[in-house]
């Protein structure tokens, strides 16, 4: 038989092949148990409008099941010759049952196979992502808790600015999480809708449910548009890439902050030496090489919504094979995202922070803006104190105020974390994944 479903009388040429299929083998696997559960939706539904007998739908969705047990092995391979992950399900089918496997492909195409593969994806290394965002976020939170009152420099334009504090560092970076939270539940809303039934991006003359597909599915809502259900492939993982790459900016300024924090010039931040590495040559280093990596990975990620863009910007509707070099900078970004996030947080939750480094003298100067805010509290125009606390720091008779008083909400000494702890539940709330665990299981006969 015919090694690819397109496959008739004339057989592709060898290097064609291998320039044409790429890294799609490989990264189908990624894709494979995705791809046995669309299948599953989709003959349900195929046996309610009449192209599957009932008998036939329960010898297929018995092997169905059985060959979604083995794409979870890791020993599961797409077999040489075999084109992709829609072939090497059909085949197997094929084999095991004869003309029946033959029928699953009726009212669909490979296109929205794809679509429909990708999507479940998504859906599932979204919920990962957030997992590993959750882990990053609580330990920010703790960590700001614990050292609400240790006061460090702030800065602005890299020079001396005003008293910052580690409560307020680390919970700063937790806020930052909201707003990444937030831009990744409006990618897994784009993402949490159903293309199967656009088959080639032009609909089929099968009477498809596709409603019922979206409730098998556990899909929020259905790509009305069988058009734009294709349209939406390189869309849909820009917009993903994009919520990636907010995460990864995130996370990318706060190892930043620690590389400078733990070198000795600042000596805001100790690293445990079991997290550092050491030179060649100077006894004395550690290096933070995990922050290091941390900047330029994130950096990384954070190109890849260029990159998908350079890649589909200029296509029409329709589809276009361009679209298969998304998946070899996208489908990696779960696990580079996910593991950065995971890094950090185990580092954070072992870093040991300098109680006094704000004792040093050099740092004198950022209280200036306290002891003029004291002066006006008492009473004297602002400009007034301004001008008279500048003229003592230049005749150098500036003391620093006995301490720091900030009250207002989101201050040193008023952080509110219980406050960004609610804006980052409010959030993650919004993200049922509970209604695609529940679909997906139900296709897989698992019981809750």
């Amino acid at each position: 038989m015919a090694s690819k479903l397109w496959e008739k009388n004339v057989q592709v040429d060898g290097d064609v092949e291998a320039y044409t299929v790429g890294l799609d083998r490989e990264l189908d696997l990624l894709l494979a148990p995705h791809d046995v559960i669309g299948s599953l939706a989709h003959i349900t539904m195929l046996q309610s409008i009449g192209l599957l007998t009932a008998d036939e739908l329960d010898v297929l969705t018995r092997e169905l099941r059985d060959i979604h047990r083995l794409t979870l092995d890791p020993s599961f391979v797409i077999e040489p010759g075999i084109e992709d992950i829609h072939s090497q399900v059909e085949l197997m089918l094929t084999r095991r049952l004869g003309d029946v496997g033959k029928k699953i492909h009726s009212g669909r195409s490979r296109n929205d196979q794809v679509l429909v593969d990708l999507k479940l994806y998504i859906r599932e290394q979204i919920e990962r992502v957030t997992a590993a965002m959750q882990r990053l976020f609580d330990v920010l939170i703790a960590q700001s808790d614990t050292y609400a009152d240790v006061i460090i420099p702030g800065y602005t334009h890299l020079q001396v600015a005003m008293p910052s504090s580690f409560g307020l560092w680390f919970g700063a970076y937790a806020e930052s999480l909201v707003d990444d939270l937030t831009v990744l539940a409006a990618a897994y809303e784009v993402a949490d809708r159903n293309p199967l039934g656009s088959a080639a991006g032009y609909g089929s003359s099968f009477p498809l449910d596709r409603d019922m597909t979206t409730r098998l599915l556990g899909f929020r809502s259905v790509n009305v548009n069988a058009v734009y259900a294709q349209m939406g492939r390189g869309k849909t993982e820009r917009i993903v890439a994009q919520a990636i790459a907010s995460v990864a900016a995130t996370v990318g300024r706060l190892a930043m902050d620690a590389c400078m924090f733990s070198s000795q010039n600042f000596g805001f931040l100790k690293l445990p030496d079991e997290f550092t590495t050491g030179s060649s040559i100077m006894p004395h280093k550690k290096n933070p090489d995990v922050f290091e990596l941390t900047r330029a990975k994130c950096n990384k990620l954070q190109a890849l919504p260029v990159e998908i863009t350079m890649i589909v910007n200029n296509l029409p509707s329709g589809y276009f094979r361009d679209l298969q070099l998304v998946k070899e900078s996208f489908l990696p970004a779960f696990d580079a995202i996910v593991s950065i996030l995971d890094m950090t947080a185990r580092m954070l939750s072992g870093v040991r922070v300098n109680r006094h480094a704000a004792d040093d003298p050099r740092y004198e100067l950022m209280y200036s803006v306290e002891e003029v805010n004291r002066r006006v509290l008492q009473g004297q125009p602002f400009r007034d104190a301004y001008r008279e606390v500048g003229l003592a720091i230049e005749r150098g008779e500036f003391r620093r105020p006995s301490r720091v008083d900030h009250t207002h909400v989101g201050s040193i000494g008023n952080l509110c974390n219980d406050r960004i702890r609610a804006l980052w539940d409010d959030v993650r709330s919004r993200m049922d994944f509970s209604r695609a665990h529940a679909a997906i299981n139900s296709l897989l006969g698992i019981s809750e």
